[in-house]
Order: structure tokens, then sequence, then C-alpha cells
């Protein structure tokens, strides 16, 4: 409810700006168009006493002087007929005064009678004339133009005027005689202009209104529908489209929020068993109908207050406030997974879901949301390799594992930030001692943890989706760093270990090829190791890869052999150019008379099967020479050289290194 006053009160004042913003060009409009009207209004009355002073000379002047020029002065005939021409203009009121000049500005006939060079009118201030002779407007009339101009009405009695200077035509020539100058009233005038300026205003200011009240609809229906777009956006930023719970990013802030509170709560991470399964054998669409129900159990089992989030894939979370105790919460996390066994009809196939949970209680267990997870993820995997599914975090039990919820996330990043490596162990062929080869090694420059080793992230990825991203940056490290040091004058071939989810994932060995040649790096200098204990047990998706990557001349070898429990029958149905035999055999092959049988046993098996034989492991010249003496190729280990970057393995190549070691496997 907070969130949605909030969410409202925000709205309001994203209303109230664009309803001030609005505002702002509807007042600028109306005094533009406000300001044009009176520019207008006077326009008008300069035009009207434009026209009352063409009718004026045309009809009373003109006949009064009948052509008389004006520069012999007037006789007493002509000023009577000009005095009777304009009484009645005077009298009525239409004109306020009236003068005939020459051009040279002499009066030669005034309504008042005030005539003479120095002739003012009476209601101006003494000594001032209204349109002195040397100014521009009666230049103006004097040359044949007319001047219109509204005087103000400073120190006039009669207040604003328009004043009209025009050239007085008295026959039919055209030829001026003289200048007639008029002042009008304007009172007239000003009240017609003033009615229609204000029914101008009236219609501008209702058709503004009008305008406003549009622009007002419109700001509030904007806001409103920003309003539901950012509300969605950030449901859609905070919850997983297809179950709609809470994600990831949610989840990690209401734990947070909790933590934060300090209160005692537990932390729960679900995650399904064999959900792989489910999609590999009625589809993804299935899977994801199958994810909903879990979803929607999980959210009917748990209490109000409790957070339920799908976490990502088949992994979801549960937050229990008031959780203090692991026993509790693990009576209410056995119901739930009661509630997920029950068998539910999948596209017309009933399945039973099960699932493995973990427990982490806070804050005993952890005070950060990271660490948190971590141990709950320790005891959710626990739970999967026990014989129970709901496993309390014990710190004296399980230590927190690589598993991490944002594991994946931390290795895309470190990709993405070049925070990964490959190291080198030599191969050495063991009859001329001389490097023939190099295994790449997987390193992570951790910003925190410092180097970490493949031990330490890999396993947790093996059936993740970043494990082909990383399988392609080291392919592409390997295959560049194996062009480099061919330039170099090395001919070592180099040995990458790939995952079975990479054998199994189509178009791979195409990829590979694909690789290689873009590096420019023969198909015989890159071998490709898989692990024999990781094999799955449907051999045909990753047997059908190696027979297409030995096929177009790469090398492949099954690595760790004589580990696993089926090797045998790899070393029959698999492709292979090469067999590893594992440490675990060849350390002590020189004190164990079953360990030495054993990698005998392995080196003729091999050689009788084509396939050459690379010893993992060896740390002393003794080992090294009963190799040797059995037949094995090749060798590396620590007594050859430590894993290094090429370089400084180019730079020791023409010798053998003296043992050394390194934490890191």
């Amino acid at each position: 409810m907070t969130r949605s006053r909030s969410a409202t009160a925000a709205g309001t004042r994203l209303f109230a700006a664009y309803a001030a913003a609005s505002l702002v060009p509807v007042v600028v409009l109306g005094a533009v168009l406000s300001s044009g009207s009176r520019q207008d209004a006077v326009d008008r009355a300069l035009e009207y006493g434009r026209a009352q002073a063409a009718v004026v000379e045309e009809t009373a002047i003109a006949p009064a002087l009948r052509g008389q020029d004006l520069g012999t002065g007037l006789t007493a005939a002509e000023r009577e007929r000009l005095q009777m021409a304009t009484d009645l203009a005077v009298f009525r009121g239409s004109l306020l005064r009236l003068r005939l000049r020459d051009f040279t500005g002499v009066v030669l006939f005034a309504d008042d009678g005030a005539t003479g060079p120095e002739a003012a009118l009476p209601d101006y201030p003494a000594g001032e004339d209204v349109a002195p002779s040397t100014g521009a407007a009666f230049t103006t009339a004097a040359a044949g133009g007319t001047d219109v101009a509204l005087l103000d009405g400073d120190g006039l009695a009669v207040g604003r005027m328009i004043r009209v200077l025009q050239p007085i035509v008295a026959d039919t020539s055209g030829r001026s005689i003289g200048v007639l100058e008029l002042l009008l009233p304007y009172d007239t005038v000003a009240a017609e202009v003033e009615a229609a300026t204000t029914r101008t205003h009236w219609r501008l200011g209702a058709g503004l209104g009008v305008l406003y009240v549009v622009l007002a609809g419109i700001s509030w229906s904007t806001t409103r529908r920003l309003r539901r777009q950012a509300a969605q956006a950030e449901h859609d930023a905070l919850h997983d489209p297809l179950t709609g719970l809470a994600n990831r990013e949610l989840f990690a802030r209401r734990v947070a929020a909790e933590l934060e509170r300090g209160a005692p709560g537990a932390v729960v991470l679900v995650d399904l068993d064999r959900f792989k399964e489910v999609n590999d054998t009625l589809g993804h669409h299935a899977g994801d109908q199958l994810l909903v129900e879990v979803g929607r159990r999980l959210a009917a089992t748990v209490r109000g207050e409790d957070t339920v989030a799908r976490l990502g894939g088949d992994e979801f979370g549960l937050l229990l406030p008031g959780m203090d105790d692991g026993a509790a919460a693990r009576d209410l996390v056995l119901r739930v997974s009661d509630a997920l066994a029950a068998e539910t009809v999948v596209e017309g196939v009933p399945l039973a879901v099960e699932a493995s949970c973990g427990i982490a209680v806070f804050p005993a267990d952890a005070t950060d949301v990271e660490t948190l997870m971590t141990c709950a993820d320790a005891a959710m995997y626990q739970g999967k390799r026990g014989a129970t599914g709901v496993v309390v975090f014990d710190p004296r039990a399980a230590a927190p594992t690589a598993h991490s919820p944002s594991l994946q996330h931390d290795v895309r990043r470190a990709l993405e930030d070049g925070d990964l490596r490959l190291h080198y162990q030599p191969q050495v062929d063991l009859a001329s001692g001389r490097t023939v080869g190099v295994e790449a090694l997987l390193r992570w420059q951790h910003p925190v943890r410092g180097l970490i080793g493949p031990g330490d992230f890999l396993p947790a990825l093996e059936q993740s989706g970043v494990m082909g991203a990383l399988t392609g940056w080291v392919l592409r490290r390997a295959l560049a760093d194996c062009a480099a040091w061919t330039a170099a004058g090395e001919d070592w071939t180099v040995s990458v270990n790939v995952s079975v989810r990479n054998l199994e994932t189509p178009g791979f060995a195409a990829t590979v090829a694909r690789l290689a040649a873009e590096a420019g790096v023969a198909p015989s200098r890159l071998h490709l190791e898989v692990t024999e204990t990781a094999l799955p047990a449907d051999l045909a998706a990753a047997a059908a890869c190696l027979a297409e990557l030995t096929a177009a001349g790469f090398g492949a070898a099954l690595d760790d052999f004589g580990v696993g429990f089926a090797s045998l029958s790899h070393l029959r149905s698999l492709t292979l150019t090469e067999v590893k035999a594992d440490r675990a055999f060849v350390t002590g092959v020189d004190v164990s008379a079953e360990d030495a049988a054993v990698v005998r046993a392995l080196v003729e098996l091999a050689h009788g099967l084509g396939l050459s034989v690379c010893a993992e492991g060896v740390e002393t010249p003794e080992v090294a020479a009963w190799l040797r003496a059995v037949g094995c190729d090749r060798a590396q280990g620590w007594l050859f050289s430590r894993p290094r970057p090429w370089p400084e393995l180019s730079r020791a190549a023409a010798g053998v290194s003296a043992p050394s070691v390194e934490v890191l496997a």
C-alpha cells in the first residue's frame, strides 16, 4: 500500500509538471495574440484617420479652394467657404482641428482662426507644434505623401487624437498646392476598437481555455499511461515471466531487507531433481507447465508472509521470516516437499516431482545475502548426495561449496572482464626427452580470492549453460597461443579439456574446426580431452562427436583413465587417438606392484588398439625411467614443469626444468 501511495504521489507530481508545462505555451500564445489584437486596433485607427482626411480633402477643402494656389495666400471668399465647410464637421465632433499650411509651414487657415508662421494649437503646450515644418511628418506631406500618427494626448485637453498630414490637391491636374493638417477624435474609434478587442479577447480566452483543457487531458492520460508502464516495467524487472513469482533480484532484495531489520529467518533453496529428463522426453513446453505448477504449489504451501521466488532454471527460493530455528524451518520445508511430491499430469503423463532443499538460518549461519545463499546452496547439494532431500546447513558437516547461485554470473563476468587465464603444462616425449605438446589448464584471476584453479569452479558448471561459452573461450585462447608459439618456432600440440555437455551440443565438431581454421592451426595440432569419469551412460552423442572430430584430423584423448567403471567399454566404443593414465596409478609405479601392473597392462592394451599413452602426475626421475622402460609414449608432471604461461615454457624448452610445486592442479 505504501508503494501504491508513493506511485500515486509520483504520478500527481508528474501530472502537475505536465500541466505547468502545458500552461506556459498557452499563456505565451495568449500574450502574443493579445498584443497582436492591440496593434490591430491602432492600425485600424490610423486607417480610419487616413480615410477621414481623404474625405475632408475631397469634399470640403478642394471644392472651397477651386484650384487656388496657396502660395499667393487666401482670399476672403475662400476663407469663408473653408470656414463654412469645416464648421459643421467641427461642431459635430468628427473633426477636432483643421489647418491649411503652405509648403514653408505657414498656417494660412485654421478652424480656430489662428494663422501665421508661429501658429500653434491652443490645446497643445505653448510654443509647440503638433507637426513642425522641420519634422519628418510635415516633410512627408509636403513631398506628396500622407503621414498618420496616434498622439498619446499628453498635454492635450482633448486627450488622444489621430493626427493626419496629407497634400492638398485642388483640381484634376493632381498638383499639390499645400498641406492639410487634421486632428481627429480617437474616442469613437477607440470605443469601437475596444468593443472589438473585448470580443476578440473573450474568443481568444475561450479558445485558449479549451486548448488548455485538451492539453491537460492529454497530460493526464499520458502520465497515467506512463505510470502504468513504469509499474509494469518494475513488475517485469522483479518477477519471473513464466511463473509470475519473484525473481532472483527481488528475492535478494527481500532477504537483504530482512537481514537489515535484524530479525531472524531462514532461506531455502529448492532444486528439482531430474528436471532435464522432463524437457528431454516431453519437451520444453511440458517443462514450463511443470515449473508453473511447482511455483503454484510452493506459494500455496508456505505462509502468507513468506516469499517464493524462481531463481532460474529449475531452482526456486523461499524466504521464511521469523524462522530462527532450523528444525522449525525443516518441518515447513518437509510439508513443501510433500506438496511437490503429489502426482501431477503434464502433457497426459503422470509425474511425481522430487526436489532437493537446502536450508540456511540467519543470522546464525550468515549475515549477508551472498554467504547465506552459499550456505543454503551447500546444504541443498548435500541433500542431492544424501538419503534425505531436505537438509539444514551445518558448518560441521559441510562447508559452503562452489555451487553458489551467483557462480555462473561471476564466471560470465570474468569472461567479459578478461579475468581468465590459460597456463600450460608440458607433455614430454619419454624416448627423446623433448617437449612435444602442452595441456591447457584454466585459471581464474579472481578479484578477491586471487588465482583459482579449475577444481574450485568447473565441477559446479559442468551442466550449466555457461559451460559452452567457457569452452569456446578456452579453445580460442589455446588456438591463438598455439599459432603464436608456432610462429616462434615451437611445434607443440595443445590439449584442451572439453565437457561432455560440449560433445552433446549439436554442431560442436564443426565449431572446433571453424575456430582452428580461423586461428590458422592445423587440426593435428589440437587434441581434445574428455574425462572418463564424466562420460554419460548413453555414449551415442559423445561418440558421434568424437568420431567427427578425429575424422577431421583432431586428436581425441580419454583423460583420467582407470578411475571409472566402464573404461574398457569406452576404449572400444569411442574413436580415440590417446589414453591418459591417471596419476592415482602413475605416482606409485616404482614402489607398488599393483600400480605397476595396472599401468603396464594399460600401455599394452592401448598400443594394441593403436592408441598412444600419456602418463599424468610424474614427479620423480624414477617414475619417468620406469614409464620409459615399459614403452609409455609421453608424460607430464611437476618433474618436467609446473603449469605456466607459454612464453615461460618456451624459454625453458631447451632443457628439462627442475621439479617445482604449484598449489593449483
